[in-house]
């Protein structure tokens, strides 16, 4: 059987001729690339943030002079202002 002069052929063979000539169309469409704008005040709390990681964790200079207060024997907190240092950092005095 001879299909090539056949009218049902040529047509199914037109309309996928224009199929595939549309797909190759599709992808040559251009993609946009994506954009990100970061606004001024996200920009001064980006530098706010920097500046407090780089400081110290710990001030090393009060932690030495308490030491040596404990050491000499001269380091007596008040009772009150520990209990209320304490309830202060648990949030239970407002």
């Amino acid at each position: 059987m001879k299909i090539y002069n056949n009218p049902n052929v040529n047509k199914i063979m037109r309309k996928y001729q224009n199929n595939v000539s549309r797909t190759n169309e599709v992808g040559k469409t251009q993609f946009k690339q994506d954009k990100l704008e970061i606004s001024s005040s996200a920009k001064e709390f980006q530098l706010a943030m920097n500046a407090v990681k780089k400081l110290p964790d710990v001030r090393q200079n009060k932690v030495d002079d308490i030491k040596e207060k404990i050491n000499k024997g001269q380091y007596n907190p008040s009772t009150k202002d520990v209990a209320k240092k304490m309830l202060n950092n648990a949030n239970l005095i407002i």
